[in-house]
């Protein structure tokens, strides 16, 4: 059984679709069991779950352990980004921050482990971003969020490997989702902010991954295809500029990397015209 989370949209359900489409049996979560009726059509088991809520993630499995399904494999995808300049957010948006993007999903993944490590097979699919290998002007709690959580997942591969416990990074770039409208809308100033005139360049950092963004179904056949494999890759880099932009991290002085990168951004010369880079 494969168990999703974050499935209400974007790439949490198409991945639910494809491993569906394949014959593979799922359970889709999300906070909103409404938003899951489309994958209960086609066949998958579907629950309502915050995943900072840890006694509503432990009375899960333990209702799925109590039906006899066992979790061969763990997809954690739900997240969200907070938007803005770091001197403005404040501790519980921080806080908030990392529950969602590391807290929780190493919280999860404690939980469905010891049935793995004693069956010596298993998978954990973690979905981190670009952004947390190339962090970028205006999304720094998530990109921090993310950076952690893909090492995170660096060590637990390790640490996993002998038991037969396989861990996959997916690091996406740009993927078609409401991941934009989401973070837009929490993309707020504090009053009499001295970031005020960069307010459309926040907001337009919040949506950046959406531009030229790959379809969502078409990261998920590719991804679930890799997934399936006997062997999977340890990391998968997929989607809008997914490749380019540690590339350009790999390649440019560190000073000439955030030289362009505040200038997309408008944080040169006093210039509000950024052209923010694709990154989710």
């Amino acid at each position: 059984m494969v168990l999703i989370t974050g499935c209400s949209s974007g790439i949490g359900r198409a991945l639910a679709e494809e491993f569906l489409r394949r014959g593979q049996p799922v359970v889709a979560t999300a906070r909103r069991s409404t938003d899951l009726t489309p994958l209960s059509a086609l066949g998958a088991t579907v629950a309502a779950l915050d995943i900072t809520d840890r006694g509503a993630a432990e009375n899960l499995l333990a209702v799925l352990a109590a039906d006899g399904i066992e979790i061969d494999m763990l997809v954690n995808n739900a997240g969200f980004g907070a938007m803005g300049p770091l001197a403005e957010l404040s501790d519980a948006q921080w806080r908030r921050q990392f529950d969602v993007n590391l807290f929780a999903p190493m919280a999860l993944t404690r939980l469905v482990l010891p049935r793995m490590i004693a069956r010596r097979t298993g998978c954990i699919v973690n979905i981190g971003s670009i952004s947390g290998e190339v962090p970028t002007p205006f999304s720094g709690a998530y990109c921090a969020s993310k950076a952690a959580f893909n090492a995170a997942s660096d060590v637990l591969r390790m640490e996993l490997a002998p038991f037969g416990v396989k861990v996959v990074s997916v690091l996406p770039g740009g993927i078609a989702s409401s991941f934009g409208d989401t973070a837009s809308a929490g993309a707020t100033l504090a009053p009499g902010s001295a970031y005020a005139p960069w307010a459309d360049a926040i907001a337009a950092r919040a949506r950046a991954s959406q531009h030229g963004a790959m379809p969502a179904d078409t990261f998920a056949r590719r991804v679930v295809a890799l997934l399936l494999r006997r062997t999977p890759p340890p990391v998968i880099h997929l989607g809008t500029h997914a490749r380019l932009l540690p590339a350009m991290k790999r390649a440019l002085p560190r000073a000439r990397l955030e030289s362009v990168l505040t200038r997309r951004f408008g944080l040169r010369g006093g210039t509000t015209a950024g052209q923010p880079v694709r990154t989710e």
